[in-house]
């Protein structure tokens, strides 16, 4: 009579098999018909990923989506506020928004457009009364541009960089600000400075609210595991939105 132990070594290199079969086919999208599959770094086989960990990694993929998010909800956003689009291009809208994240080495985002702000000041230029310019550049640039600056200008990351995860916590809460900002701002008419979500009787529209918190839980989940990597500590802060100010990042 062949022992339990003889049977589970015979069959051991076949449940590794399928193992590796089913974390395979886990990576296959459910939707064969759907155009978005698994976000991939293009150099994840380069020599330059032998100068990153995990955590660098996390930090790469963290930064790429959410320009991806940023990307997209400026296209919407133009979309949404034609009149916008008009104030600093003939151009389609994709163009512009091209011009803007792939044309940084540049422009360095000193856009007279705006004024040359950056940050929380081209988001506080978005919704002044007296800006007759592109209120969704100055919008759009003064997210990214934040962010950015929260990962200390950087777009990729190595084991010599150090980030400071309440700064990046930080933004997630100025983000959070701004879109209560861009949902709520009006003129001196009553009307949004920038129309973005909608609901009423004939349409419901929470594409935008839907993005920015991706965007939110990206940085925020980020923020966390990086604490806990280098073992800091995150001052976590509940501010009203209506009358909460941009924390420091």
């Amino acid at each position: 009579m062949i022992s339990v132990a003889t049977q589970f070594k015979k069959i051991t290199p076949y449940i590794g098999c399928a193992f590796l079969l089913s974390a395979c086919a886990s990576n296959v999208p459910l939707d064969k018909n759907s155009k978005k599959n698994v976000p991939d770094q293009k150099d994840k086989s380069t020599i330059s990923q032998i100068a990153k960990a995990d955590i660098d990694r996390m930090a790469d993929v963290e930064m790429r989506e959410n320009a991806q998010s940023l990307r997209l909800l400026m296209l919407k956003l133009y979309k949404r506020n034609p009149q916008e689009l008009k104030k600093s291009t003939s151009d389609p809208a994709e163009k512009m928004i091209d011009w803007v994240f792939d044309g940084a080495a540049q422009h360095h985002y000193q856009l007279p457009e705006i004024n040359n702000l950056v940050t929380t000041d081209a988001i506080f230029l978005a919704f002044n009364p007296e800006f007759k310019g592109d209120r969704v550049l100055a919008f759009t640039v003064g997210l990214h541009t934040m962010l950015l600056k929260a990962h200390n200008d950087k777009t990729e990351f190595y084991f010599t960089d150090s980030l400071d995860p309440q700064r990046i916590y930080n933004v997630a809460r100025n983000i959070e600000i701004a879109v209560w900002k861009l949902s709520n701002a009006r003129d001196e008419t009553g009307a949004l400075y920038l129309l973005s979500n909608e609901i009423n009787d004939h349409d419901k529209n929470l594409s935008f609210e839907r993005e920015f918190g991706k965007m939110i839980g990206r940085i925020d989940l980020y923020a966390l595991v990086l604490a806990e990597k280098s073992q800091r500590l995150i001052s976590r802060v509940v501010q009203n939105l209506a009358t909460a100010l941009f924390l420091p990042f």
